[in-house]
């Protein structure tokens, strides 16, 4: 495990992950285009919650300025599937039980976690270009207040 961390153009590394019903979402069906591709630590938790229905909430902003938004956790299709129905999200949620994703993205290794160091999921976002390359990286994001800090940082 490497705790290697993106930097603003570098290439996005390439995914293919299944979404909440299965169905494969790979970061190339979004060539040409802008997204955020950000990464929490687990569905239906109270912090990826409210991180994810302040992405929802703000989804047709971002659209409009030309931006596409997916979340990456390690969840199971089928709990984000539950995650999906029960808040209404509108947009891609993709499941990395084997964390190779968060791992090559940087959002997976050792963080503080109340005082103590453990291994897990360092909430992440970044925003790849449309050619494929990193707009902005930002690691240890707050789940609260985050996506309208993002919304301040891209001028949406």
């Amino acid at each position: 495990m490497s705790n290697t961390r993106l930097a603003v153009g570098d290439r996005a590394p390439a995914f293919t992950l299944p979404d909440a019903t299965g169905k494969p979402v790979s970061l190339s069906d979004y060539a040409g285009r802008r997204v955020v591709v950000y990464f929490y630590p687990a569905a239906m938790t109270p912090g990826c919650t409210k991180q994810a229905c302040d992405f929802r909430d703000n989804l047709s902003d971002f659209e409009a300025s030309g931006l596409d938004v997916i979340g990456i956790s390690p969840d199971k299709p089928e709990k984000l599937a539950k995650f999906v129905d029960r808040d209404g999200l509108t947009f891609p949620l993709l499941s990395d039980p084997d964390k190779k994703v968060l791992e090559a993205y940087g959002a997976f290794g050792e963080k503080k976690l109340y005082g103590k160091v453990v291994t897990g999921v360092i909430r992440s976002t970044f925003v790849v270009g449309p050619d494929g390359t990193i707009e902005v990286a930002q690691y240890n994001v707050r789940a609260t207040g985050h996506v309208a800090k993002l919304r301040r940082d891209l001028g949406i």
